[in-house]
């Protein structure tokens, strides 16, 4: 493949590290190595493993048939959308809102405006929605370049401050939580690591709008070059923030705070610790676009799977259109945020975990979806593939039960 080809086939795979590395990164692997050091390095490249195959056939699936996998899942059969459409209407709100107030309190710590969380988070998602008004996809994929390198920049220079500067001993045992506050984290740390199972479908709509936006087909090697450019980043940042807090953080007698603008402070002060107080506005500033990002493609993907779902249930388009999910979704997470302004660490909780839970479900339906007739044989996924399928599809109902049980 020419380097030109290359560069112009990346994009769907930068948004989805766009939406993965958030929430899963900068709040929940960083809060995993302050309060755990290093010893859940383990489910981070378990989940990562495991959880591979189904994201990536979201891109592989749309490159071999032109369809998005909502539009494999009505193939299946009319009841598998709509629990698929249930599902995406029940989580979207609520993960909104986990993305949306993390942004706000990382935009108190950069311009230091004395705004109420609420009304930072309105302002977000208004001009969340601006932008999208005006770019739409090609925006986003322009956008998603700069952003994920400024961070990675960041982050690498970080850590490896932290690295040099540390003088304890480094402790890898790996550790398996104990007690419900303990296991209720792992699965809330697995749940969005690197990102919710869902995010497939985006994937898969993502590819669709690249193609109609560089009037070029994307073969699925293509497709699946970009997607794994994106997620190997995504892995490797998610490492690099579990050891900033288990270097900076873990056994310092300091906690991260459920609270949106002090949780936002106590991440941004990880870096200025290491690199100094001279690097807060570029630290501020990675950060807060990083999760701007987040934000965006959020606010993005959820209507733009809302609408395709739709039209597909009732066979034809309808007044429900993308503008109006879009709108749908700002009054939604503005409403939650009312009753959870206070207390992020519940809210990205519950998001989290809804996400590990309806995991299997998405698993098993790609899986279906990419090794059936639906899928051009040539296109589907060869006995590795199948392997780490049905070990991940084991892995996500497996550690679900156990939490329930657990409960």
């Amino acid at each position: 493949m020419k380097v030109k080809s290359i560069l112009r086939s990346l994009g769907p795979g930068l948004l989805f590290a766009g939406a993965a590395v958030g929430v899963s990164h900068l709040v929940q692997s960083t809060r995993a190595g302050a309060d755990f050091g290093f010893g859940l390095l383990w489910a981070l490249l378990l989940a990562n493993l495991l959880k591979y195959p189904f994201f990536q056939f979201g891109p592989r699936y749309a490159a071999a048939t032109g369809e998005t996998l909502l539009d494999g899942y009505r193939k299946l059969g009319k009841g598998v959308l709509i629990a698929s459409y249930i599902v995406s209407f029940i989580t979207m709100f609520i993960v909104q809102a986990a993305v949306t107030i993390v942004t706000a309190g990382l935009a108190v710590n950069l311009f230091g405006l004395q705004i109420d969380m609420v009304n930072w988070s309105l302002i977000i998602t208004i001009l969340s929605i601006v932008i999208l008004i005006v770019g739409r996809y090609k925006l986003l994929d322009t956008m998603m370049k700069y952003i994920i390198l400024l961070l990675t920049i960041c982050t690498i220079v970080a850590v490896n401050v932290a690295l040099f500067k540390t003088t304890d001993t480094f402790d890898v045992t790996q550790i398996l939580p104990k007690g419900t506050v303990e296991i209720t984290f792992l699965i809330a740390f697995l749940g969005w690591m690197p990102a919710p199972l869902d995010i497939s479908v985006w994937q898969s709509i993502w590819s669709l709008e690249k193609e109609k936006t560089t009037l070029q087909k994307i073969k699925p090697k293509q497709a699946i070059f970009d997607f794994n450019v994106g997620y190997i980043g995504t892995i490797f940042l998610a490492i690099c923030f579990v050891l900033l807090g288990a270097l900076v953080m873990h056994k310092s007698g300091e906690s991260f705070s459920s609270s949106g603008g002090v949780f936002a402070g106590q991440l941004i002060e990880l870096y200025t610790k290491n690199l100094g107080d001279f690097a807060y506005i570029f630290i501020a500033i990675a950060a807060f676009t990083t999760m701007f990002s987040t934000t965006i493609t959020t606010l993005d993907a959820s209507p733009r799977t809302m609408t395709i779902a739709n039209n597909l249930l009732l066979g034809k388009k309808t007044k429900l259109t993308y503008w109006f999910w879009i709108v749908l979704l700002g009054l939604g997470t503005y409403i939650i945020l009312r009753y959870f302004r206070d207390n992020m660490g519940l809210m990205v909780k519950i998001a989290t975990v809804l996400s590990f839970l309806t995991a299997p479900f998405y698993a098993i339906l790609n899986y279906i979806l990419i090794t059936g007739k639906h899928t051009p044989e040539e296109h589907r996924p060869n006995i590795f593939l199948k392997i780490l399928s049905w070990l991940g599809i084991i892995f996500l109902i497996g550690f679900s039960v156990w939490f329930l049980v657990n409960l």
